[in-house]
């Protein structure tokens, strides 16, 4: 990709990591049907790989899902 090509791409809306996935769907498509926390948890995962060496978008998923199960205790 040339430099031309790199101002062009659109990092609001589709950035490189929102369609890495080499299933080609986008974590948006799965996540919009869960809950925040979950669905939120799933696109940290679901894109931990393409956005370098993934260890803190797992961090981050586990938080999330840290909140969820708080949020299920108070219930």
């Amino acid at each position: 990709m040339d430099y031309h090509e790199q101002r062009e791409e659109d990092m609001v809306n589709s950035p490189k990591h929102y369609t890495g996935h080499p299933s080609g769907i986008e974590a948006i498509t799965i996540c919009e049907h869960m809950g925040f926390n979950l669905g939120s948890a799933l696109k940290y995962i679901w894109r931990c790989d393409l956005k370098g060496s993934g260890s803190q978008d797992l961090e981050k998923a586990i938080w999330y899902i840290n909140r969820e199960l708080e949020r299920r205790k108070i219930k």
